[in-house]
């Protein structure tokens, strides 16, 4: 499995939860009872069916290592392995963040992951 993974999260979210100190999820996080994480391969097709066209965007890095056994990988779209976080994320196991910005084709522009 990956050692980083990654969260795509609204800008306004993270923001609210670097004031409290931890991302509890967003709300289809809260819905499933898990936060859910990409592997860099998965990322580009989260970001295609979830957030579509959607602007101010944050593209988080996961260091792995950092979750322990609060990190399942359960199968999901077609039955391939994901991330799955059963708590809350703290912030030093955050590696970095970055926006995800729209390019001219309509679709996410990745930094290199």
């Amino acid at each position: 499995m990956s050692d980083v993974i990654y969260k795509i999260v609204t800008e306004d979210l993270w923001l609210d939860a670097r004031g409290k100190g931890v991302f509890d999820g967003a709300s289809i996080d809260l819905a499933d009872g898990y936060i859910h994480l990409s592997t860099a391969g998965q990322a580009q097709g989260t970001a295609d069916k979830y957030f579509a066209g959607q602007t101010g965007l944050l593209l988080i890095a996961v260091d792995v290592d950092r979750l322990g056994d609060t990190l399942r990988w359960e199968p999901s779209r077609g039955g391939e392995l994901f991330p799955h976080l059963y708590a809350p994320l703290t912030f030093d196991a955050v590696l970095w963040e970055k926006p995800l910005v729209i390019g001219a084709d309509g679709r996410h522009q990745f930094p290199e992951i």
